[in-house]
């Protein structure tokens, strides 16, 4: 997810391409007309043709570890989400800088899956891809199917600031494991380090007189009291109900421990119907019932639930640390913005409250065919240096996987509270793994036909929870997909 995620579906943006950049564009993306295939039958074939001209390797030396043609060209495409692109272009300049006799192509687009796909039919794909969005290619898939390469040598090579360093050595707790999948193989490198929560204005919170609530029914009296002065108690992305799991899911791993979460990654028979989902499902569903959702919410997509929640229409939002960033045009200066781990039931909750979803996002991957995935690799070492993580974070208020780059950076509110979440939760960390495994089970399956009809009252819980263990079911039997375990 992303992005930002692989959450930030079809975000504008502020960028202003100009006719030729746009043309330059297409052609280096490789837009032309090509017959529709679906990604899982494309992947399927195994990646279509050859890719017969592959970089030549070049020399390796201490500032060239990975052996990188000073001369080829390196493609690098970018999913033109809530980070914006000022930081990968940053990251290209250095690279170019370094390799003077080589060429770059970067690109930003929201459409990876139906730009991309036809590149990796036809074995040409880009070097280095940032797959997040609403049009993110099934992580799953291309795994199973041989389409990325390991990022071992990467992992395994000298850190940019300090060659006493492997680069794997740098990096926060929990991203290399997300990477893989079945194995020690690593398949894909998260670069944004994305908090996950119940976000909201500690100004508004404030003029109700109240705390975060740590129990669902102090959340009710707190939803009850915005009522009655004309605030929603909630809002969501109706349009991407996928969003709910950022707060959902952490909230049945703190009812029921992290079990519930490794069992329901797993595909285990029933692992929807434990009774810690159940409860979750009913205190969502009453805020539903209680009138506690803003009116239109199924309607509105990330940015517009967004925007009404910034405009003081909505209290609490489920969101991603993506969300300071790509909201900062609407959220108020004097917002206070601030992110908590969700709140639980009751004090019969398995894990204290602070436990909190933090993981790795923006995945990016080198895919097996790229012509010079030694040159992704290097874009990726250079973006893994801390003056490029500095940078990152600086400008788009989020952390990054590199454990540190937040020296000299004064820390705006929403990035200093979730800093402050990562510290209270301490080793209640979670980290579901559905939203990389089964992208497709995860958005249009559980997300949209299972949570988003529940939460507009088309669907009681139980119906929900029947109808998405009938989706896991059906992904769990499916042997065209590869399934993944919690090892």
């Amino acid at each position: 997810m992303g992005s930002t995620s692989a959450q930030n579906p079809e975000y504008n943006g502020s960028a202003r391409v100009g006719r030729r950049d746009l043309i330059k564009r297409s052609a280096a993306l490789g837009l032309i007309s090509v017959p529709t295939m679906s990604f899982l039958s494309a992947c399927a074939s195994g990646g279509g043709g050859g890719n017969g001209d592959k970089a030549k390797e070049g020399k390796k030396t201490a500032k060239n570890p990975l052996a990188v043609n000073d001369t080829a060209q390196m493609e690098f495409v970018l999913f033109d989400g809530g980070f914006g692109k000022e930081y990968a272009e940053d990251a290209v300049k250095i690279y170019e800088k370094n390799f003077p006799e080589a060429t770059v192509k970067f690109a930003a687009t929201q459409k990876i899956q139906s730009t991309l796909q036809p590149r990796f039919n036809q074995g040409t794909p880009p070097d280095l891809i940032d797959n997040s969005g609403a049009e993110q290619m099934d992580m799953g898939v291309l795994v199973g199917k041989d389409q990325l390469a390991d990022l071992t040598p990467l992992l395994d090579a000298p850190s940019y600031d300090d060659p006493s360093k492997k680069v794997r050595d740098t990096l926060r707790p929990g991203i290399v494991e997300m990477g893989q999948f079945d194995g020690e193989k690593v398949w894909i490198l998260y670069y944004a380090y994305t908090v996950y929560g119940v976000w909201y204005s500690q100004k508004a919170l404030d003029s109700l007189d109240e705390q975060y609530p740590e129990t669902w029914d102090q959340m009710l009296a707190v939803c009850e009291k915005a009522k009655k002065k004309g605030m929603a108690g909630w809002t969501y992305a109706g349009k991407y109900p996928y969003y709910l799991p950022f707060s959902l899911y952490p909230m049945i791993g703190k009812v029921g421990g992290v079990e519930v979460l490794d069992a329901i990654d797993n595909l285990e028979p029933n692992a929807w119907k434990h009774p810690a989902v159940k409860a979750c499902f009913e205190a969502y569903y009453e805020l539903y019932k209680k009138g506690y959702v803003l009116k239109g919410t199924p309607g509105l997509d990330h940015i517009q639930s967004q925007t009404a929640w910034a405009q003081g229409k909505a209290l609490f939002i489920p969101n991603g640390s993506w969300v300071e960033n790509e909201s900062a045009n609407v959220i108020p200066k004097d917002f206070d913005l601030a992110v908590s781990a969700p709140t639980g039931i009751d004090s019969s909750d398995k894990m204290p409250f602070g436990t909190i979803w933090a993981s790795g996002g923006e995945p990016f991957i080198v895919p097996a065919k790229a012509k010079n995935t030694a040159g992704g690799m290097e874009q990726l070492r250079i973006m893994l240096s801390e003056a490029s993580s500095r940078n990152f974070t600086g400008k788009v208020k989020s952390l990054t996987a590199y454990n540190g780059g937040t020296d000299g950076i004064t820390l705006t509110p929403g990035l200093k509270s979730g800093v402050a979440a990562l510290d209270k939760a301490g080793q209640n960390v979670v980290n579901p793994r559905l939203q990389d495994w089964y992208v497709q089970l995860q958005k249009e399956k559980i997300g949209v036909s299972g949570l988003g009809e529940m939460m507009a009252g088309r669907l009681t819980p139980a119906e929900a929870i029947k109808k998405i263990q009938g989706f896991a079911d059906e992904a769990a039997k499916d042997t065209s997909i590869k399934h993944y375990k919690h090892q």
